[in-house]
C-alpha cells in the first residue's frame, strides 16, 4: 500500500492524473449537452415524419377512393350490359379515367381479356394471383396486386381488381383498373422530404406496391412491416440501401395497403452534426492545450522510465508470441571471417515449436551452428539464400515439399527475414492442409460412393483424350453403360444393397480396362468408359467390352441372397460419331438405349439410324404435351360382362390418341411417354373427369347404372393429390362413388405397401371400388394381398390367351380364381377372344370377363346402343373377334 501511494505522489504519477481529472470534467460536460441537443432533433424529426405520413395517407386514399369507384362502376356496367358493352356505355358517359395514366380491362371467367380501354392486346390472365383470388373468393374486396407486367402491357403497374358475378352469383370474370406504381409517388416534396427520403405503398404481405426514394422509384421489394409499424423515435434502415430514416407507417382503411413516409437520418441531423463538430472542435482544442502543457513538464521526467518499459514491453511480447505461436522460429546470427564473409550461423533464439520440428532441445541448437546440424545446407542452396538475405535484408518466403531430413514434415512454409546481424527464420508444417486439400480435390471429382471418376472428371479426361487424339490422328472410344433391373434390387433388399451392388460393379470394371483408361460414375445405375489411344478399328476393343458384360452379369450376394444383374452398353467412337464430348456422350446414350430395346445384356455400337428414333420419341413427345389442348385424346369404353347373367355390368375406360397427321396412335407408344416426361398426371386426371362425366351421362339418360373403371398409372398413384383429384372429378361430375372403379397394376402397389394401403384406404373411405389389373405378373405376397382393401383381381391376358392348350395357364388361372373366392373378392378375365376361352372360364368359377369376343373398345355412343339393346334381349350378342 505504501509502494503505491509513494508512486502517486511522484510528479511523473500525480501530473498525469490531475490532468485525466480536469479532461474528464471538460468532456463531460461537452457530451452532456450534445447528448441534449440531439433528443431535441431526433424528437423533431420523428415528429415531422408523423406530420407527413398524415399528409401522404389522404392523398392515397383520395387516389385508391377514385379507383374504387370506377372498379365499382365497371363491376356494375359489366354485370348489368356484359363484358362487351360495360366500357363503351361508361365512355358513353365520360366515365372511364385517362387512357394516359390508367387501363381499364375486363376479363371474363376463363381469364381471357374481352375489352380494355385503351385497346390492348387480349391476353390469358388466369394464371394471375388477382384471378385466382377472386375465382376462390366470393367477395366484394378490392384486390391490390403487387407490381407486374405481362404480354398485353409491358411496363410495370399495379393492378386494382374486382369480383365478376353473372346472375346466379357465380364467379363471371374481374374488373381491372391498371396504373404505374409512379402515380402514388408524384407527390414526393424534395423541400419536406430532401434527397434520401422515402414516400411509398406497401401490402400486407411486407410487397412494396410503389416507393420513391429521391429520385429513384422502385417496387416489389419485401420489408419486415412489424419492425416498421412498432412505434420508435430512433431511425431504422428499412429498404437495404443503408440509410437510417426516421419512418412512419399508418394502415391504410378498409385496404390491404399502408402509407410509408421517411426522413433520412442524415438530413434531418444536419444542424445538429454541424453544431456537434463545433463543441468537439472547442472541447478537442481545450484538451490539446491543456495536454500540451502538461507534457512539457512531464516529457522530461518521464522519457527514462518510457524507455526502459518499452524495451521490456518488447522482450515479453517476443516471447509470448514466439512461444504461443503455431510457427518455428529460429533466430539465426551470422558468422563472419576476418574479411567479414558470412561462413555460419548460429541458433540465437528458438520456440518451443522448433524443438518440436527438429526434435531437439533449445540448448542442443543453441550450442552448434547451422551447417554443422544440417551440412546439406551447403548444398541445397539454403545457405546461400540466407546469405543473400543477411546481406540486402526484406522477406522471402517459398513453400513446398520437405527436403530436409533433420526437420519432421511433409510440406513446410518457409519465411526467411532480414534482421541486423543475421536473419530470422519462421517454419510452419503446413502436411495437413496440404492432405486437407488433396482430399477436397478427390472429393471434388470422384463419386463419394464407388471412388470412381465423377461427370466433371469423366468429361475433363474425355475432352483430354479428344484433344490428344486429335493431334495423333487415334481414335477414342466412349462408352455408356446402364445396369439392368438395377431398380428392383432397390426396391426388394433396400438401398444399402444396392449401394453394394454398385460398389462391386465398379471394382469389375475398373479390372476390366487398361490403366489409362477412365471408369466414370454420373449417378445412380450409370457408367461412362474413355478409351482412349484407339487405333483405326474401334473394333478392337469389343474383348474389353465382352469382358465387362461378362464381369457384370456374375453373381454377387447381397444381404445373405444371390443377385444377378446385367448391363446395357452403347459405344460412340471419336472422330467418326462426333467431334466433342457432348456429341459423342448423346450418341453413346442412344447407342445404350438401342441395346436396351435389343434384349439388354449387349453392347450397341452407335449408327446414324439411332438419331432416328431419338428424332420419333422427341416429336410424339412434342404432340402429346399438345394433345389434351387440342382435344386430341379421346376415351374408348370396352364392356365387361356377368358371366352369370350374361349381361353387361361395366364398362373400362380406355385412352387412345387421335393424332392430326400420323393417325390413331398406339397406347403402348404414347402412355410409357407419358410416363416418362410426367404428362401422365394433367392426362390421368383429365381421363377421370371424362369417365366420370360420361357415367353420369349415361345414369342421366335413363340407362342401366354400371361402373366404370378407370386405369391409374405408376406416376398417378405415386402423386400426393391422388386422393383429392379423385374426389374433385367425382364432385364435378356429380357421378356417385359407387359407380366408380380403380384398377391399379399388381407391381405398382407392391413398391411401398405401407403407403399403398393407407391410400387405398383413404380411396376405400371415399366408396370408391379398387380392382388389381394383371394379377399374377407382378410379385405380390399372400401376406400383402390380405391387406389391400381390394373389391376385384383382374387375370392378365397372357395367362387367358393359351387357356384352350396351356395347362400351366390353365393351372395358374384356377389358383388365381380360387383365391380370389377365399379372399372375399370376385374375379374378371380380360383378352377372352374365343368360346372356349368362356367356358373354361365359366366352368371354373369365373365371375366376370371382358375381350374381343363380346366387343372391341368402342365409343359412348355404342355402349348406349348395347345397354338399350339389353333391355329387350336376353344378353349381349357377341362380335366377331
Amino acid at each position: 500500500m505504501k509502494r503505491w501511494l509513494r508512486m502517486c505522489l511522484e510528479t511523473q504519477v500525480s501530473l498525469p492524473l490531475f490532468t485525466i481529472v480536469l479532461l474528464a470534467v471538460v468532456w463531460a460536460t461537452t457530451l452532456h449537452f450534445i447528448d441534449s441537443e440531439e433528443a431535441a432533433a431526433r424528437q423533431l424529426a420523428s415528429d415531422s415524419s408523423k406530420e407527413l405520413i398524415a399528409t401522404y395517407e389522404a392523398q392515397v386514399a383520395r387516389s385508391v377512393n377514385g379507383i374504387e369507384q370506377t372498379l365499382q362502376m365497371l363491376k356494375y356496367s359489366a354485370e348489368r350490359e356484359g363484358p362487351l358493352g360495360a366500357l363503351p356505355e361508361l365512355q358513353s358517359h365520360g366515365l372511364l379515367p385517362s387512357g394516359l395514366v390508367f387501363v381499364v380491362s375486363i376479363v371474363d371467367a376463363q381469364g381471357d381479356t374481352v375489352a380494355s380501354n385503351p385497346v390492348a392486346r387480349p391476353i390469358n390472365v388466369g394464371t394471375q394471383e388477382y384471378f385466382r383470388f377472386h375465382q376462390e373468393h366470393r367477395s366484394s374486396y378490392t384486390f391490390i396486386s403487387r407490381a407486374m407486367r405481362d404480354q398485353a402491357n409491358l411496363d410495370w403497374h399495379l393492378h386494382f381488381t374486382r369480383r365478376l358475378e353473372d346472375a346466379r352469383g357465380e364467379f363471371a370474370g374481374v374488373a381491372i383498373v391498371e396504373v404505374e406504381p409512379t402515380y402514388f409517388t408524384s407527390g414526393y416534396e424534395r423541400s419536406r422530404l430532401g434527397e434520401h427520403g422515402m414516400l411509398g405503398l406497401v401490402g400486407d404481405d411486407g410487397v412494396v406496391r410503389a416507393l420513391r426514394v429521391g429520385d429513384k422509384q422502385s417496387f416489389g421489394q419485401q420489408l419486415d412491416m412489424t419492425a416498421l409499424q412498432t412505434p420508435r423515435s430512433t431511425p431504422v434502415a428499412s429498404i437495404g440501401d443503408g440509410v437510417k430514416r426516421y419512418t412512419a407507417v399508418r394502415q391504410m382503411a378498409g385496404l390491404h395497403l399502408s402509407a410509408l413516409v421517411g426522413l433520412a437520418e442524415d438530413e434531418q441531423m444536419t444542424g445538429f452534426a454541424a453544431q456537434r463538430r463545433q463543441l468537439l472542435l472547442d472541447a478537442s482544442i481545450a484538451t490539446a492545450v491543456l495536454i500540451l502543457l502538461a507534457a512539457l513538464v512531464w516529457a522530461c521526467v518521464w522519457q527514462g522510465a518510457k524507455a526502459r518499459r518499452r524495451i521490456r514491453r518488447a522482450q515479453e511480447t517476443y516471447a509470448a508470441a514466439s512461444e504461443s505461436n503455431m510457427d518455428s522460429f529460429f533466430v539465426l546470427r551470422a558468422i563472419r571471417n576476418k574479411e567479414g564473409v558470412i561462413t555460419d550461423f548460429k541458433f540465437s533464439a528458438v520456440n518451443s515449436r522448433a524443438e518440436q520440428l527438429t526434435g531437439r532441445t533449445r540448448s542442443e541448437l543453441r550450442a552448434q551452428t547451422l551447417c554443422n546440424w544440417m551440412p546439406s545446407a551447403r548444398h541445397n542452396g539454403m545457405f546461400e539464400r540466407l546469405v543473400l538475405v543477411t546481406q540486402n535484408g526484406g522477406v522471402h518466403q517459398e513453400e513446398g515439399p520437405n527436403m530436409v531430413p533433420q526437420l519432421h514434415a511433409d510440406w513446410l512454409h518457409w519465411q526467411v527475414v532480414g534482421v541486423e546481424g543475421g536473419v530470422v527464420a519462421i517454419l510452419r508444417d503446413i502436411s495437413e492442409r496440404k492432405r486437407a486439400e488433396e482430399r477436397i480435390y478427390h472429393m471434388a471429382h470422384h463419386d463419394t460412393l464407388t471412388g470412381l471418376p465423377n461427370r466433371s472428371l469423366t468429361c475433363s479426361r474425355l475432352e483430354q483424350a479428344i484433344a490428344h487424339a486429335e493431334r495423333t490422328q487415334e481414335s477414342v472410344l466412349v462408352a455408356f453403360i446402364d445396369l439392368d433391373s438395377f431398380k428392383l434390387v432397390n426396391d426388394t433388399l433396400g438401398h444399402n444393397a444396392g449401394d453394394e451392388l454398385l460398389k462391386e460393379v465398379a471394382g469389375r470394371m475398373v479390372r476390366c480396362v487398361r490403366r489409362d483408361d477412365t471408369v466414370g460414375r454420373f449417378g445412380g445405375d450409370e457408367f461412362v468408359l474413355v478409351l482412349p489411344h484407339v487405333n483405326e478399328d474401334p473394333q478392337v476393343l469389343a474383348p474389353v467390352l465382352d469382358k465387362i458384360l461378362a464381369a457384370v452379369v456374375r453373381p454377387i450376394e447381397l444381404e445373405g441372397q444371390k443377385m444377378q444383374v446385367s448391363c446395357s452398353i452403347g459405344v460412340a467412337v471419336y472422330p467418326r460419331d462426333g467431334q466433342d464430348s457432348d456429341t459423342l456422350m448423346l450418341h453413346a446414350d442412344a447407342a445404350m438405349y438401342r441395346a436396351k430395346e435389343s434384349g439388354k445384356n449387349n453392347c450397341q455400337f452407335y449408327d446414324h439410324e439411332m438419331n432416328a428414333g431419338l428424332e420419333e420419341k422427341l416429336a410424339l413427345t412434342e404432340g402429346l404435351r399438345k394433345a389434351l389442348e387440342e382435344q386430341q385424346l379421346f376415351l374408348a369404353y370396352q364392356p365387361k360382362v356377368s358371366l352369370a347373367s350374361g349381361r353387361m355390368f361395366g364398362v373400362e375406360a380406355l385412352l387412345r390418341w387421335q393424332h392430326p397427321q400420323r393417325g390413331l396412335v398406339s397406347p403402348a407408344q404414347f402412355i410409357p411417354l407419358a410416363e416418362e416426361n410426367g404428362l401422365i398426371i394433367p392426362i390421368g386426371e383429365w381421363a377421370l373427369r371424362e369417365a366420370c362425366r360420361q357415367a353420369c351421362a349415361w345414369l342421366d339418360a335413363g340407362l342401366p347404372p354400371m361402373v366404370v373403371s378407370v386405369n391409374v398409372s405408376a406416376r398417378q398413384f405415386d402423386d400426393p393429390r391422388l386422393v383429392e383429384r379423385v374426389a374433385e372429378a367425382l364432385e364435378w361430375s356429380g357421378l356417385s362413388p359407387q359407380w366408380l372403379e380403380l384398377e391399379l397394376t399388381e407391381s405398382m402397389i407392391m413398391r411401398d405397401v405401407g403407403k399403398s394401403v393407407e391410400k387405398m384406404r383413404q380411396l376405400e373411405a371415399m366408396g370408391i371400388a379398387l380392382a388389381i389389373d394383371d394379377f399374377g405378373t407382378g410379385y405380390s405376397s399372400l401376406a400383402a394381398l390380405k391387406s389391400f382393401p381390394i373389391s376385384r383381381l383382374k387375370i392378365d391376358q397372357s395367362f387367358v390367351r393359351d387357356l384352350a392348350g396351356s395347362s400351366d395357364d390353365q393351372a395358374i388361372t384356377c389358383a388365381i380364381i380360387s383365391l380370389s373366392h377365399q379372399l372375399d373378392m370376385r374375379v374378371i378375365a380380360e383378352g377372352v377372344e374365343t368360346e372356349q376361352q368362356r367356358s373354361f372360364l365359366q366352368q371354373h368359377g369365373c365371375d366376370e370377363i371382358q375381350g374381343y369376343l363380346f366387343s372391341r373398345p368402342v365409343p359412348p355412343q355404342e355402349i348406349t346402343a348395347m345397354l338399350i339393346a339389353e333391355d329387350t334381349d336376353s344378353g349381349i350378342e357377341a362380335l366377331a373377334p
